[in-house]
């Protein structure tokens, strides 16, 4: 299933195809639901050999892009105009919001830079590292109760670290760090109400992707068919998942997650390792 130059078009066959849309299906339906697509996709990538390891970030952040933009137009716009407490869902402070997501596309646009100019060893030490990281804050949401009071606004000291830190996980989004957990975390330490964890982290998601999928574009770093078939299974698993589906019991599907993440994580690890190795045995062999 590998290919050798992935943003050519190639042959795939039917099954592939099939296989590629489901994984997009899937992946946004979990993501919808709170259980993240960036991660178990990369997993999905490195365990099946579907395309090279220096192109997994772009391929998530190009493949994932528009289905985020529409869970985003869901869950922030459309939704809330058929609710009778719609305001309840916008109650998160303009200045709040507006700084908080404008840093977080600066932080993708320069994070995408960066990530799609890196070799490829440097890319599967990264994904080693952001599959962990990831799996550490599934755990954290898993054993942590948030409190369900709070502000719905940052000011001072409070507000400038709140930025800067939407600044990082918009960077970290580009190497496949879902930013969900981690915003949930951030409004939690810095005493905000959970709920407007909800759209500082949506609207920021809605301008990380499309951000970061640009840069990956012009860098060629990503794989065409599997952007293709994530894309087209990605939008319908949206839809299922907020007008149908709804909710889901996902306590012990997260913990797969979690325990998946690591030993992906491991195996990033390794591949480094062993490119590491054959880099070093290129002058010898010369």
């Amino acid at each position: 299933m590998t290919t050798t130059d992935d943003t050519a078009p190639a042959p795939t066959s039917p099954l592939r195809w099939t296989a590629l849309i489901a994984l997009g299906f899937v992946t946004d339906f979990l993501d919808t639901l709170g259980v993240g697509s960036f991660a178990t996709t990369s997993t999905a990538l490195k365990l099946g050999h579907v395309t090279t390891d220096e192109n997994i970030p772009g391929t998530l952040n190009v493949g994932h892009a528009i289905p985020t933009v529409v869970e985003a137009l869901i869950y922030i716009v459309i939704i809330p105009l058929w609710l009778s407490h719609a305001e309840n869902s916008f109650r998160v402070e303009p200045l709040t919001l507006i700084t908080m997501v404008a840093a977080g596309a600066l932080g993708a646009w320069l994070g995408a830079g960066r990530v799609s100019r890196w070799p490829r060893r440097t890319i599967q030490l990264a994904l080693s590292v952001a599959l962990l990281l990831t799996a550490g804050f599934i755990t954290m949401r898993l054993l942590y109760s948030f409190p369900d009071e709070g502000t719905f606004g940052l000011t001072g000291p409070k507000l400038i670290i709140g930025i800067l830190a939407n600044a990082l996980f918009g960077a970290l989004c580009t190497l496949g760090i879902g930013n969900y957990a981690p915003c949930m975390a951030l409004v939690a330490l810095l005493g905000m109400n959970p709920t407007v964890a909800f759209p500082i982290m949506m609207g920021s998601a809605a301008l990380f992707l499309p951000i970061g999928a640009i840069r990956f574009l012009k860098a060629r770093r990503y794989n065409r068919n599997v952007v293709i078939g994530l894309t087209l299974g990605g939008v319908p698993g949206v839809l299922v998942a907020a007008f149908i589906v709804k909710s889901l019991p996902l306590t012990a599907v997260k913990w797969l997650v979690v325990g998946v993440l690591t030993y992906t994580s491991a195996l990033m690890w390794m591949s480094a390792k062993q490119s590491a190795a054959a880099a070093a045995k290129v002058p010898a062999a010369a």
